[in-house]
């Protein structure tokens, strides 16, 4: 009896999960109000706050589920991954907006964990992403590193913070006009603008973190 009453338990908490992030990734972290989610799952208010506490807590809950179903560095494809680090970083890059597009709540709620929320939860975010490291980035760089494509005199650990921070916020760029401090969707629009942004972000890490 104890045993399914934690099952259900689990499946409730996995069904306000699912619930919330669908809404997070529609109306933002300030936007969304737990009792529609509550709402959405068939329950009251006080069970998702008797689950998660509050709501910092269910949206952190909401954003690790979130990446966790988003591709890491080293899932590019055989061919991507045979041309090595750089090769990895252009594939990813270039994919950006079609990948967003494919996964678009998941991304979304990502997204707004790093645009869209307070600072009471930037430092569990960001915890969160250096222990579980989500995305595979140090795996990604002690890769680039062992075929002496990276730089191997700065700590992995700083090239994968760097790496992650910078390549979010580009990406965050390309795939959203609202994020974009004007880098690619300045108006007039100019298709051609997006290849040179790429080129010059791909160029300018080169110069940071390559191996010389």
């Amino acid at each position: 009896m104890g045993a399914l009453g934690a099952a259900e338990q689990t499946t409730r908490r996995d069904q306000i999960v699912e619930a919330a992030m669908r809404k997070f990734a529609e109306h933002g972290y300030r936007g969304t109000r737990v009792e529609d989610i509550a709402a959405e799952v068939g329950i009251a208010k006080g069970t998702v706050f008797l689950h998660f506490g509050n709501k910092q807590a269910l949206f952190l809950a909401t954003y690790e589920a979130a990446v966790g179903q988003l591709p890491a560095w080293l899932d590019a494809p055989s061919e991507a991954i045979e041309q090595g680090f750089w090769g990895v970083l252009d594939y990813w890059v270039r994919r950006t907006e079609e990948l967003a597009a494919e996964q678009w709540v998941a991304n979304r709620v990502a997204m707004i964990g790093r645009n869209d929320t307070d600072l009471g939860l930037r430092g569990p975010i960001d915890r969160l992403m250096r222990s579980e490291d989500p995305y595979g980035t140090l795996e990604f760089v002690e890769f680039g590193v062992q075929r002496g494509e990276v730089r191997a005199d700065v700590d992995v650990e700083m090239i994968a913070s760097v790496l992650d921070w910078m390549a979010e916020r580009f990406q965050d760029a390309l795939a959203s006009e609202e994020l974009d401090p004007g880098l690619v969707h300045r108006r007039p629009f100019v298709p051609e603008r997006r290849e040179v942004r790429i080129g010059e972000f791909l160029e300018l890490l080169r110069d940071g973190i390559a191996a010389r």
